[in-house]
């Protein structure tokens, strides 16, 4: 009799071991489970840790409550202004309920796929080249609103997208390095005639300055020369210019000059004339008179 308690105590301990381990479930902090009784939903959604299950009627789903990086393939459209372009992405998405996750889409990983790969298509054919290329964080402002609205009601919240990378066709990139050469060459040429326009203001201004005083203008040549001739490498032929000979004769006290013949006073209008020259001899021969003047008789 022992015996027979004995072995059913035994054999009731092992089925009773037998069905914690079939129906012990364990769920990690970041997942949740969901039971299907009979292919029917339970209300509750299991939390994290140890739960039970009754074995060969429920079914434990667990779904991952993580963040899912999801890449988007790379796909071919043509923008606003005609233009070829690649275009790749990647998605970040969670789950929220893992209930509507499971019941309402078949696979929410699929579904997100699919329906960032044709908002990304319709994305690149309302969007400019330009805006593709330097207004990224609007157009990931219009996916994200284009995949969290349907995305919604699966249980599915999409925390981010990112277009990762445009690629352009060769002729295009050639002529849109030949056009930001062209602008930076404009930009150049606007910063030298600026440069030179400024120059000339203080050029000007330091020619006026110099014309007030003659000696800067000597001053500045003297240090053009010491300038030049610290190198010396070259030959300096330094022309003596004519202020710096008026500045020494300016200097030069007046001394030693010969004052100036008094001129000659004008004659007075009624004074005779002066006398004929008497005749000139002839040392030799004969005396030569000068002819007379006037008419000759």
């Amino acid at each position: 009799m022992i015996e027979e308690i004995l072995w059913a105590v035994a054999g009731a301990g092992a089925a009773t071991v037998a069905y914690v381990g079939a129906a012990a479930r364990v769920v990690k902090q970041y997942e949740r489970g969901v039971v299907f009784r009979f292919g029917r939903l339970r209300g509750e959604v299991r939390p994290p840790g140890f739960t039970m299950i009754v074995p060969a009627v429920d079914r434990l789903h667990k779904v991952n409550m993580q963040i899912v990086t999801m890449p988007v393939p790379a796909q071919e459209g043509i923008t606003r202004d005609n233009v070829t372009v690649r275009v790749d992405a990647v998605v970040y998405f969670k789950v929220v309920d893992a209930a509507e996750a499971l019941v309402r889409v078949e696979d929410y990983r699929f579904a997100v796929s699919q329906m960032a790969q044709t908002s990304l298509r319709s994305i690149i054919g309302k969007s400019d080249l330009d805006d593709l290329l330097s207004n990224r964080e609007k157009l990931n402002q219009g996916l994200e609103l284009m995949l969290d609205s349907p995305a919604i009601g699966w249980g599915v919240q999409i925390d981010r997208v990112e277009i990762k990378d445009v690629s352009l066709p060769e002729t295009m990139k050639r002529s849109m390095a030949r056009q930001a050469e062209a602008d930076r060459e404009r930009r150049a040429r606007l910063i030298n005639a600026d440069a030179e326009l400024q120059a000339s203001k203080k050029l000007a201004e330091a020619a006026h300055q110099m014309a007030e005083a003659p000696s800067a203008l000597q001053l500045r040549l003297l240090q053009t020369v010491m300038a030049v001739a610290a190198e010396k490498n070259s030959t300096l032929v330094l022309p003596i210019p004519v202020e710096l000979l008026r500045f020494l004769e300016r200097a030069t006290p007046e001394t030693g000059r010969a004052p100036a013949p008094d001129p000659a006073p004008p004659a007075a209008a009624d004074e005779p004339p002066p006398p004929p020259l008497p005749p000139v001899e002839d040392l030799t021969g004969s005396s030569v008179e000068p002819a007379p003047r006037g008419r000759a008789a």
